[in-house]
């Protein structure tokens, strides 16, 4: 099965209301995972949903959104952002945690982020607002 194939497979499978759904979206990243080629990381990203019932299963996926190259990954995720932050936007907040408790890709993400559009860098500037008033608040 394609790449293309394997990411409907997730999104079709990734609130993961049944034993099956389960069984569907790890099999279908584990596949990915043999061949990382031809992954369109932007529609990669698009599969975290905050709805998942396992969401220990939906780490698998961070995981696996982590284990490309950092430029790319990040890359994918400032361009979709905005939409990722509406449909997921707990897991959106959780991948901007790993990305600032990593200096290197903090450092490349904060410069990739200065040549992002402008919306963009507000958006994403937002979602760090709210982490740390989240931070805060918890303290």
């Amino acid at each position: 099965m394609s790449s293309n194939g394997l990411i409907s497979t997730l999104k079709a499978s990734k609130l993961m209301h049944s034993r099956e759904e389960v069984l569907a979206f790890d099999n279908a990243l584990t596949k990915l995972a043999e061949n990382t080629a031809d992954v369109d990381l932007e529609e990669l990203h698009l599969v975290l949903d905050d709805n998942c019932e396992h969401k220990e299963v939906m780490w698998g996926l961070v995981h696996f959104l982590e284990s490309f190259d950092a430029r790319e990954q990040l890359q994918a995720l400032l361009n979709i952002v905005d939409k990722l932050v509406v449909s997921a936007p707990d897991w959106t907040e959780i991948i901007h945690y790993r990305i600032f408790n990593d200096e290197s890709t903090r450092f490349l993400y904060q410069d990739m982020l200065r040549s992002a559009d402008l919306n963009t860098q507000q958006l994403v500037t937002n979602i760090l607002d709210d982490i740390a008033r989240k931070k805060l608040i918890n303290v």
